[in-house]
């Protein structure tokens, strides 16, 4: 194998294990969203129940308000090695072969975004985890201001 096939060969795997990575963060993404979804609905459908101390709702509102946090990291963890490692790393392999397609592809959104205001996919995943923070520690202060009010 001479040089140049090997290093097409590097930026193909390169280039899959991208892809992979990307696909597992979409998991990832899917897998937040059934566990807030279903934060959600036991914290509505808990009113009125009381795990010893403290009622369902607060519970539940909290394990909501945990997996929006571990949420928003992982994806901003997944963003950054996708944008930093993966990308870097391909766009120096790239320059030593004789197209260079992700570059290409960069420059093509990076012109068609200039003259619009775009909200990214992964913007909208994070202001949604956000969202679903703010409105978890809503339903957590309903819960426990009463509380605090009855001493």
């Amino acid at each position: 194998m001479n040089r140049e096939d090997l290093i097409f060969e590097q930026y193909r795997l390169y280039s899959e294990q991208k892809e992979k990575f990307i696909d597992r963060s979409f998991m990832t993404n899917k897998f937040y969203m059934v566990i807030v979804l279903a934060m959600f609905l036991l914290t509505f459908l808990s009113k009125g129940m009381a795990f010893g101390k403290f009622t369902a709702p607060t519970i539940f509102a909290l394990a909501g308000i945990i997996s929006c946090a571990l949420w928003w990291l992982n994806m901003d963890s997944y963003n950054c090695l996708i944008k930093i490692k993966f990308s870097k790393v391909l766009e120096e392999i790239e320059k030593q072969l004789p197209m260079q397609p992700y570059n290409m592809e960069y420059k093509a959104i990076r012109d068609f975004r200039k003259n619009k205001k775009m909200f990214l996919f992964s913007d909208m995943q994070k202001a949604f985890a956000i969202v679903a923070f703010l409105i978890f520690f809503i339903l957590l202060l309903m819960e426990v201001i009463p509380l605090f009010l009855d001493f």
